[in-house]
């Protein structure tokens, strides 16, 4: 299955923003009712590959007893790729690695968080789906999912699924149009 998929599949509240501005994301348990992931455990079921950035890595590290994205390969974006680590690959050259790994057998490829990695991989038009979950919450300042925009970008996605949960989140579903 050459020229995999590339998904960013995040979650923000409802007035965009991924992370308060010291990266404290405990708001996103706020619409956790009855055990329901919202898609998320069979989405992860589909990948084989993660991709991320330095400080998202940190932050899932630091809240999860086990080892973030277990039984998957992890890479993680960072100009400091003298780190070692037998559960993650560091690398600096995004463009080289995207390449790499579309043109490699495999499941898709789940872009985990990260404005600046959420930024850098949409500014090289590397993301094909965009699975974004609307918390019902506002936190009023944080880090924006797509960071600031120096310009306006014409859409390059079309929907095609928009999901309601009773929580009141809201999933909505873009793919490359």
């Amino acid at each position: 299955m050459k020229n995999r998929e590339v998904v960013l599949y995040i979650a923000q509240s409802l007035d965009g923003f991924i992370a308060r501005e010291d990266g404290d994301i405990a708001w996103l348990d706020m619409v956790a009712i009855d055990g329901e992931d919202y898609g998320y455990g069979e989405f992860l079921k589909s990948v084989d590959t993660v991709v991320l950035g330095r400080k998202t890595y940190e932050k899932v590290k630091s809240i999860s007893t086990e080892p973030p994205y277990f039984g998957k390969k992890v890479y993680v974006l960072t100009k400091d790729t003298d780190k070692n680590a037998d559960d993650v690959i560091y690398c600096n050259d995004v463009l080289k690695l995207f390449k790499d790994l579309k043109a490699t057998d495999g499941g898709r490829i789940f872009i985990d968080g990260g404005s600046e990695t959420v930024r850098n991989l949409r500014d090289i038009d590397m993301i094909d789906q965009y699975v974004i979950s609307i918390i019902p919450v506002m936190i009023g300042r944080g880090i924006r999912l797509f960071g600031d925009l120096e310009e306006s970008v014409t859409s390059r996605v079309k929907l095609v699924s928009c999901s309601q949960f009773k929580s009141g989140l809201v999933q909505l579903e873009y793919v490359k149009a």
